[in-house]
C-alpha cells in the first residue's frame, strides 16, 4: 500500500470532492482527501491525500498559507459574490469617478493588507447555528454572518483596466476572496464580484507541479515519508516499535506530535503520557 501527497490542478467545474473521486478512480485507491477546498467556479491547486496513512496527518496540513490570482469585476454585485450568483448591475451616483490605478493600490494598501477585519459570504460554508450558511440562504432565510479576523500578506495588481481587476493573493488559511472583492468594490463605490479565481500555491506547493486529475499516476505521488522528513521526529528500535504499535507506553520525553519513525518509515505520531510519568505513546499509529 502507498501513501502519500499528490499535487492536483483542479479544473473550473468540478466539485473538490469531484476532483478526488476522479483520483481515487485514476490510482485505482478509495482512500483520498482533499487540503483546502476550491469552489466549483474556481481551478488551481488542490493537494490530494492517498491512502490511510496519509490522511491520518492531513490535520497538520489545515492551515497553510495560500496564494491565489484573482479577476475582480466591477459595475455589478452578486449575492454569492462570485460569477455563479445572479449579476445585478450596479447604478453608480452622480458625480461618481470611475476608480483609477492609484485610487485602488492606496485603498488596497490601507484597507486590505495585514490582520484585517471580514466577512464571509452568506452561500459559504461556515455554520450558523449547525447548519452551513450555503443551506440557510438557499432556503430564502437572512443569514447573520459571523466577521472573522484573517491575515492578507500580499495584495498586488497584476493588471486593470476597467471593470476588470487582476490580483496576486497571498493569505492565511480561512480568508475568502469573494469577500475581498466584493469589499473591493463597496469600497470603490460601484459594486464588485469575483468573476474568475485560480490557487497558485499551498504551502510550499506550487501549481506549476500539479497534474491533471485524470491523468494522475502513483509516480506523481509524494511518499509519505518525505512529507513528513521536515517534521519534529525520533528513531525507535524494534521493540519501542512494537510497543507503540500495540497501544503501550515508551519510556520517552519528547514534546507533542512528535513523528516516531522506524527502518526510515513514519510509524506513529506521539505525544507525552498524562500520568506524571516520564513515557509517551501513539496518538496516532501510521
Amino acid at each position: 500500500m502507498r501513501h502519500g501527497f499528490i499535487l492536483i490542478d483542479k479544473p473550473v467545474g468540478p466539485t473538490s470532492h469531484d476532483v478526488v473521486q476522479t483520483v481515487r478512480r485514476s490510482l485505482c485507491e478509495s482512500k483520498a482527501g482533499h487540503l483546502g477546498t476550491l469552489d466549483p467556479a474556481a481551478s488551481g491547486l488542490l493537494v490530494v491525500a492517498v491512502g490511510a496513512k496519509a490522511l491520518k496527518v492531513v490535520e497538520f496540513f489545515n492551515n497553510l498559507p495560500k496564494v491565489y490570482v484573482a479577476q475582480v469585476r466591477f459595475g455589478a454585485i452578486s449575492t454569492t459574490y462570485d460569477a455563479e450568483g445572479p449579476i445585478e448591475t450596479v447604478t453608480t451616483k452622480p458625480g461618481w469617478i470611475e476608480p483609477d490605478l492609484m485610487m485602488i493600490r492606496r485603498s488596497i494598501e490601507e484597507r486590505f493588507i495585514g490582520h484585517i477585519e471580514q466577512e464571509p459570504p452568506a452561500h459559504s460554508a461556515v455554520h450558523i447555528n449547525g447548519e452551513r450558511a450555503y443551506d440557510l440562504a438557499r432556503k430564502g432565510e437572512t443569514v447573520h454572518m459571523p466577521k472573522r479576523m484573517v491575515d492578507i500578506h500580499v495584495c498586488e495588481i497584476i493588471s486593470y483596466e476597467y471593470p476588470n481587476l487582476t490580483l496576486r493573493v497571498a493569505c492565511g488559511s480561512g480568508t475568502y476572496i469573494r469577500s475581498l472583492a466584493h469589499d473591493l468594490g463597496t469600497l470603490m463605490r460601484c459594486g464588485g464580484y469575483l468573476n474568475e479565481l485560480r490557487r497558485t500555491k499551498v504551502g510550499d506547493w506550487n501549481i506549476e507541479d500539479a497534474v491533471a486529475p485524470e491523468k494522475a499516476v502513483w509516480t506523481d505521488v509524494t511518499p509519505l515519508k518525505d512529507i513528513l522528513a521536515g517534521f519534529r521526529s525520533v528513531e525507535l528500535d524494534a521493540k519501542q516499535t512494537a510497543d507503540i504499535q500495540m497501544g503501550k507506553k515508551i519510556p520517552l520525553v519528547l514534546e507533542p506530535d512528535t513523528v516516531a519513525w522506524f527502518d526510515g518509515l513514519p510509524i506513529a505520531i506521539l505525544v507525552p503520557s498524562k500520568d506524571g510519568t516520564q513515557t509517551t505513546h501513539a496518538r496516532k499509529v501510521l
